[in-house]
């Protein structure tokens, strides 16, 4: 026959199985903490590892778009006026694009993921329209368009735009300017997209052109919208 089990010997047997299960769940809790705090170890090693990395990319893409920038922007030699010691001139704005836009593009390749490098890929893009590089140029615009920076796609489509009309493409030039119109952007604001899209219009709808002009004069007075746009009616003539 089984022995006899007290009770009071039953209830010790649940007491200690009841400890040993909840042992079992701080035990298997514990791991799980564990684990999550090691991956929570992982992800921060990784995030600051790439963050050092990225800043420190950064750093050497904006002292070498600096550079760059040095010669974009050297002064063009009038005929005639002595040059500063030390200081790069060019005889004209061909001359200088040949010497920048390679620097710019050296940047540009070599950090695309930066924002020196992506301000570098814009300015060698400004070269090469300066050189009349016109699809080199738009290829490196879009790139940026299609980019997160919204106030540098909105400077890229801006310049799409100028290509397009000195390729003739009026009708594109108008249509990208138009949604540039309404985009909100800082560095490419309402009134000089729509001065713009005036003097387009000047050539293909003078009618056109010349209500945009009165609107600018309206909602822009006593500035220099306002002036662009008077010299814009002038340049229209009385019967438009």
């Amino acid at each position: 026959m089984a022995e006899h089990i007290s009770r009071k010997e039953l209830k010790q047997d649940k007491v200690r199985e009841s400890f040993e299960h909840g042992a079992e769940a701080v035990l298997s809790h514990t791991r799980l903490v564990s684990v999550a705090v090691l991956a929570l170890i992982i992800v921060a090693g990784v995030y600051l590892g790439w963050k050092y990395y990225n800043d420190r990319q950064t750093a050497r893409a904006q002292v070498a778009l600096d550079d760059a920038m040095k010669t974009f922007n050297s002064p063009i030699a009038a005929l005639g006026q002595p040059v500063m010691p030390g200081e790069t001139t060019f005889p004209n704005e061909t001359a200088r694009a040949e010497a920048a836009e390679p620097k710019l593009a050296a940047v540009a390749a070599k950090y695309p993921h930066t924002n020196p490098g992506k301000l570098a890929r814009y300015y060698s893009a400004l070269s090469l329209m300066d050189l009349d590089k016109l699809n080199q140029a738009s290829e490196e615009l879009s790139k940026l368009d299609a980019g997160s920076d919204k106030e540098l796609a909105a400077l890229a489509k801006y310049q799409t735009a100028l290509i397009a009309e000195r390729n003739g493409k009026k009708d594109e030039a108008i249509k990208t300017l138009q949604s540039l119109s309404t985009s909100g952007s800082v560095l490419v604001p309402k009134p000089m997209v729509l001065l713009e899209l005036a003097g387009i219009y000047s050539q293909t709808d003078p009618k056109q052109a010349a209500t945009l002009y009165q609107q600018l004069k309206k909602d822009y007075p006593n500035t220099p919208v306002a002036d662009d746009a008077d010299r814009g009616l002038e340049l229209l003539g009385p019967n438009s």
